[in-house]
C-alpha cells in the first residue's frame, strides 16, 4: 500500500504556528486535496510550473536574490521556493496547509534544495521574525485569504528596511472572470473547477492601496498573459487585466 505523505517521519518536525489565523479552512482543504500532485508538471498545477520561470526571473531581475534571505508566503508545494534556492537565495517557505508542506519537504529531499518550511500564517511569523528578510514573495495567495490587507501588512513587517516585496494575484473584472474561471477552469481545463472565486479577485487599485497603507512603495506592476493557441505565458507590462505582479519596496 502506498504511503500517505503524513506517514513519513520528517513531517512531525515541521514547525506549526496557529496564531493569527487569517485563513479560510475551505481554501486550505482545496489545496490539501491536490497536494500529492503538486510537482506533476502535467497535472492541476501545470500553470504554476509554466509561469514559475517568468515569476522567478521577474523577482531576480528586480531584487537579485543570490545570498539574500527570502520568505515565500503561501508557498504550497515549494515550486517558487526551490527556483529561488537554485538562484542562490536562503529560502523559507510559509503555508498553513500541512499536506502541501509535506510534499514540499519530500521534494526538497529529492532535489537537494535546502529550504526551511514553516506551517504558519504570515502574521504569526512576523511577530517573531520582523525585519528578518531581504525579499518577501506572496504569489497567487492573496485571493485565497479572508483579509488580504492583513497579509500585506505582515509582509511589510517581515521585510528589512529597503527590502523588496512581490505580490501576484488576479484582477476583478469581466475579462478576468472569462479567462481565469470560465476559460482556465471550464473550457481549457488548466485548473480544477472551483479553484478560484470571482468575489475574491483583487483590482490593482485595491492592492496598491493596501500596499501603501502598509507603509510600502509601489515600484512596478506587470501582467502575465496566456496565449491559448501557442499555450505560452509571457510577462506583459501593458496588460494587467487578468493575472498581474506587483513589486513593492519598504522604505
Amino acid at each position: 500500500m502506498a504511503k500517505h505523505y503524513s506517514d513519513f517521519p520528517w513531517t512531525n518536525r515541521m514547525t506549526v504556528n496557529t496564531a493569527h489565523q487569517n485563513v479560510d479552512p475551505s481554501e486550505i482543504a482545496k489545496f490539501e486535496r491536490m497536494a500529492s500532485r503538486w510537482w506533476d508538471m502535467n497535472g492541476e498545477f501545470k500553470p504554476l510550473h509554466d509561469i514559475n520561470p517568468l515569476r522567478a526571473n521577474y523577482i531576480d531581475e528586480r531584487a537579485k536574490v543570490a545570498e539574500k534571505k527570502v520568505v515565500d508566503i503561501g508557498c504550497g508545494g515549494g515550486i517558487l521556493c526551490e527556483a529561488l534556492y537554485q538562484r542562490g537565495a536562503e529560502v523559507t517557505g510559509i503555508d498553513m496547509g500541512q499536506a502541501p508542506l509535506e510534499v514540499a519537504k519530500l521534494h526538497a529531499l529529492e532535489s537537494g534544495a535546502s529550504v526551511n518550511y514553516i506551517q504558519s500564517t504570515a502574521e504569526a511569523v512576523a511577530e517573531t521574525q520582523a525585519g528578518a528578510f531581504d525579499i518577501i514573495t506572496c504569489l497567487e495567495m492573496l485571493e485565497h485569504v479572508p483579509d488580504p490587507a492583513s497579509t500585506i501588512k505582515a509582509c511589510a513587517a517581515l521585510a528589512k528596511s529597503g527590502g523588496d516585496i512581490f505580490f501576484s494575484t488576479i484582477n476583478r473584472n469581466p475579462k478576468a472572470y472569462g479567462f481565469a474561471i470560465l476559460g482556465a477552469e471550464y473550457l481549457l481545463k488548466l485548473l480544477p473547477k472551483g479553484t478560484h472565486e470571482y468575489s475574491k479577485f483583487i483590482r490593482p487599485s485595491e492592492l496598491c492601496d493596501w500596499v501603501r497603507d502598509a507603509g510600502l512603495v509601489v515600484n512596478d506592476m506587470c501582467g502575465i498573459t496566456y496565449n491559448p493557441i501557442t499555450k505560452k505565458y509571457r510577462l506583459n507590462p501593458d496588460d494587467v487585466d487578468v493575472n498581474y505582479l506587483v513589486h513593492a519596496r519598504k522604505p
